[in-house]
């Protein structure tokens, strides 16, 4: 199990006086119920409103925060910032989004600001990289935290040394992964579909628009592959881009008939991925976006399981 379900599975058992074990039969029984569709994570939390236990108004560290969890208390130090964007909201007003990211010594997360009081402070410059910032009232949007105009954010006085910066990569079977995780996980692929191409404007890398077209952008082309991935827990639908498709073993991407040729040599293979989890809006299901593909090496599988 991962590291913040077994400190939250700590703190319902301790509260509730409910044997650990107990707790997590419940947990998997309320997963069974509801066919896999929901993380343990998710279930622990269901759990915990069962038997009486609520984090609100409780301070968490930031690597105890779950997917779905309200109301939720937080301390971190702004370790990366990014500028604040304008938009237009469907009644035609103009709102500000800001996002920051956060760390204390256990992990760090992306804080969303919606609320403009909140985002003067950065605009102010009352909160800048290195400022450590009290959050109130947070929302957990998969593996984000969303504060709104209920929601409370301000500088704090406490001090915040040996910070975690990098970035937190979750080992996880497919069957417990949740939605805005970045996870690593071992598993065969099962299924290759014929690659997709598209083009992108070459100095940014983005999907090609009529205005790059019209101002003479470089245009170049670029393929994507979708896969099934398994690791006898739970299979997922997966998508790889241009660069992490030479890793996956494809050699030829500017050649179609090749590529699919070339899929014989992959289907079956068990690799190491890395990436992100979300939501595929098309399909309504999770789907997982391969970063970084790397071979399985046994030595390196059997010296992590002798460290467990």
């Amino acid at each position: 199990m991962n590291g913040n379900y077994e400190k939250i599975l700590e703190r319902v058992s301790k509260s509730s006086g409910v044997d650990k074990e107990e707790i997590a039969r419940r947990v998997e029984a309320k997963r069974a119920k509801l066919s896999g569709l929901i993380s343990k994570e998710g279930a622990l939390q269901i759990i915990a409103a069962e038997l009486g236990i609520s984090f609100d108004n409780e301070k968490l560290k930031i690597d105890e925060l779950l997917p779905g969890m309200r109301k939720v208390n937080t301390l971190g130090k702004v370790i990366s910032m990014y500028p604040v964007r304008s938009f237009k909201t469907k009644k035609g007003d103009e709102g500000k989004v800001a996002n920051l990211i956060i760390a204390d010594e256990t992990s760090n997360i992306k804080v969303v600001l919606w609320d403009t009081n909140h985002i003067s402070l950065i605009e102010k410059g009352e909160v800048m990289e290195g400022s450590v910032v009290e959050i109130v009232g947070g929302n957990m949007r998969d593996s984000e935290i969303h504060m709104g105009s209920f929601s409370e954010f301000k500088i704090s006085s406490e001090n915040l040394e040996n910070v975690k910066t990098e970035r937190v990569i979750k080992e996880k079977s497919l069957s417990e992964f949740s939605l805005g995780e970045y996870v690593k996980t071992r598993a065969f692929i099962v299924q290759i579909f014929d690659p997709r191409f598209f083009e992108v404007n070459k100095e940014t890398g983005k999907k090609v628009t009529e205005e790059d077209i019209q101002n003479g952008a470089e245009v170049e082309k670029r393929a994507l592959v979708n896969i099934v991935i398994d690791d006898g827990s739970e299979n997922i639908r997966s998508v790889l881009f241009h660069e992490t498709l030479k890793d996956l073993g494809f050699k030829n991407l500017e050649n179609p008939d090749l590529m699919t040729q070339e899929k014989e040599e992959i289907l079956g293979k068990e690799m190491v991925f890395v990436g992100n989890v979300r939501k595929n809006n098309y399909f309504n299901t999770p789907e997982f976006v391969v970063e970084r593909v790397e071979e399985a090496n046994v030595e390196n599988l059997l010296s992590s399981l002798e460290k467990n």
